[in-house]
């Protein structure tokens, strides 16, 4: 067993030997140097050699083995070629997602991630059409292999990530069952954050002369950088962002995106809504690049959009803020863009956004930082406007202290005494002028409605006046007996009357909370969903976190769901053909779905002519 120290990332992807499309999809995300982790295990893999990797979570192991495999796929087999495993979820559908995002280059390719707590279906459609890659945990491909839904035998390369969060959540007996049925000869690489006994034992079992390769995770934040994160829910990425740069008092700010696309579309929206900002890529030539960062320095420019190569080895001391608009793949990448700010011992703020899907990985952070991030709450909306108050007012203080306003004055002299209207109005329809067309200030959000009981005109109850004579009056003949009280709680009589019934009281509206909007799915209690079913569902096939989904009220044919507002599109359209308890979910928002549902019939309450049948059927003749 070699050991191969892992070396600086100075060698560029382009010397590591990765097929051509490959390097392309490296260059649309800004990557252009490798990671140590990358830089010393994508040759070993290149050259088929197994390999057993040592280094902390958010190191880059991800790109380090995706990107060979991907190197060495064979697009014309439409069989499974590479397996990963992963002890959870999140990480299946993370490392899925990156194998997508590197072969965007590789036509014809297709990922699958399979893990528990999703529907079968979709898994054994995509393995019918054909993965070259599937990503899963230990007990979803034992389940597939059970069923023999998931073909191992053409198998080149199997990938264990997290291995020691395999054995720590129980999966090692799992994983050693998989590895025994994968083929004898193929490429094994596994990953793992420490070495204990049972997976250097699992080492030693399935890997064939392995290269070790060990990597020191330095990646320990400056304590002067005070770090923040805001949970992305109820509002747009871009609105929050605009609420941030008019509340929050910074210098200058760098923001992060993870494209070159990314960086020039936030840059232009920012530029839109009145803020001095620029991009820089690894598209823009550096001439251009050094000139939007002197106009930083300089105080020309407030707010610089980049991405991880544009930015590496910035330093300008105007630097306050560093704002993660996409959340980084890995803890390195983190590590150096808060690194742009607090600066030779000054302080400095940091704030990362961060979506429901990507809670793992604000944890992995703040693992391996070894520093809590603390969670903040959006400016309000009247903080924004008592910021643009002052702002405003102090334009009005700057112009009035530059002076060489007299022609200015004599204008609106003139102005007043012609048309005969107060200063007052004639400075406000200047200050309009001035502002634009932009509102000055930002409308709240709406309140819930209040729910206003009805009045209802119930008839006061008169208590009949007790005639004695009743009780020594006798029996009339051919009179029936009173009704028992048990045929009387039985339901209505023949004579029932609905226009004479009491009122029914209205059924209160469902209000929704702040951000969310109320959904109706077509399941309920007669088909037996619960709670747990539509948040499970909702959960995996929307990739949206449970506690993001809001209330839940199961009627007998339907069902009522709070989810957040600015749920994209795609989701909703993919939670219609969703299957839960034997029905199509058909989600639609409450309102539009009332309307198009099919009017429910209520029931006659008129009794069927003829003699009732006898409940134990017809009478013997006697």
């Amino acid at each position: 067993m070699s050991e191969t120290p892992g070396p600086a990332s100075s060698t560029p992807f382009a010397e590591l030997g990765l097929a051509e499309p490959v390097l392309a999809a490296l260059r649309d995300v800004g990557y252009e140097t490798p990671s140590p982790i990358q830089a010393a295990t994508i040759p070993l893999l290149m050259a088929g050699r197994d390999v057993l990797g040592q280094a902390q979570t958010g190191t880059g192991k991800t790109a380090a083995f995706a990107l060979p495999i991907l190197s060495r796929i064979d697009l014309a087999r439409a069989t499974t070629q590479a397996l990963v495993l992963a002890p959870t979820r999140e990480l299946a559908i993370q490392v899925a997602e990156a194998f997508q995002r590197y072969a965007a280059h590789l036509r014809g390719f297709h990922v699958l991630p399979i893990y528990g707590g999703q529907s079968y279906g979709p898994q054994l459609g995509g393995l019918r059409r054909g993965a070259h890659v599937v990503v899963g945990t230990p007990g979803r491909v034992i389940d597939h292999l059970d069923r023999g839904s998931l073909d191992l035998s053409t198998l080149s390369c199997v990938v264990l990530d997290e291995a020691d969060e395999m054995l720590r959540m129980g999966f090692i007996d799992a994983v050693e069952s998989i590895l025994q049925k994968a083929p004898a000869k193929r490429q094994t690489a596994l990953f793992s954050a420490t070495m204990p006994a049972p997976i250097r034992r699992i080492a030693d079992r399935h890997l064939r002369d392995p290269a070790t390769v060990m990597i020191e995770a330095k990646t320990r934040t400056a304590t002067n950088v005070r770090q923040r994160c805001w949970a992305v829910s109820g509002l747009h990425k871009l609105d929050a962002l605009t609420r941030i740069l008019e509340a929050e008092p910074f210098d200058a700010m760098i923001v992060f995106a993870r494209t070159k696309q990314a960086t020039e579309e936030l840059a232009g929206r920012l530029q839109a809504r009145g803020f001095s900002a620029a991009a820089i890529n690894g598209d823009i030539a550096q001439p251009m690049r050094e000139r939007a960062i002197a106009q930083l320095r300089d105080g020309q420019l407030d707010i610089l959009v980049a991405t991880d190569v544009a930015a590496r080895g910035l330093d300008v001391e105007r630097v306050s803020h560093v704002l993660n608009y996409d959340i980084p793949y890995d803890t390195e990448s983190y590590v150096h863009r808060i690194g742009r700010t607090g600066r030779a011992g000054r302080s400095g703020e940091a704030i990362l956004f961060v979506t429901p899907r990507e809670q793992q990985m604000l944890r992995v952070i703040e693992r391996a930082t070894r520093q809590p991030i603390e969670r903040m709450e959006l400016p309000s909306v009247e903080a924004v406007n008592d910021r643009r108050v002052s702002k405003f007012m102090q334009r009005i203080s700057d112009t009035r202290a530059a002076g060489d306003l007299g022609s200015f004055q004599v204008l609106v002299e003139t102005y007043e005494r012609e048309h005969d209207v107060p200063a007052i109005e004639i400075a406000a329809a200047l200050a309009r002028i001035a502002h634009g067309n932009k509102p000055l200030l930002l409308e709240p959000p709406p309140r819930k409605p209040a729910y206003d009981k009805p009045a209802y005109d119930k008839p006061a109850y008169v208590k009949p006046a007790y005639d004695k004579s009743r009780d020594s009056a006798p029996s009339r003949p051919g009179r029936a007996p009173p009704p028992s009280p048990s045929r009387r709680k039985s339901g209505p009589s023949d004579d029932f009357d609905p226009d004479s019934a009491a009122p029914t009281r209205p059924k209160r509206p469902r209000a929704s909370d702040a951000g969310m909007q109320t959904y109706r799915v077509e399941v309920g209690h007669s088909h037996g969903v619960k709670p747990g079913n539509l948040v499970g569902a909702i959960a995996n096939e929307a990739a949206l976190d449970s506690q993001h989904i809001g209330r839940i009220d199961i009627h007998d044919d339907y069902s009522l769901v709070d989810l957040p507002r600015d749920l994209p599109a795609e989701s909703l359209q993919h939670l219609h053909k969703v299957w839960v308890a034997g029905q199509r979910l058909r989600i639609a928002p409450a309102q539009e779905a009332d309307r198009n549902a099919t009017p429910v019939h209520k029931k006659s309450y008129a009794r069927p002519s003829g003699p009732k049948p006898h409940r134990k059927g017809p009478r013997a003749p006697r």
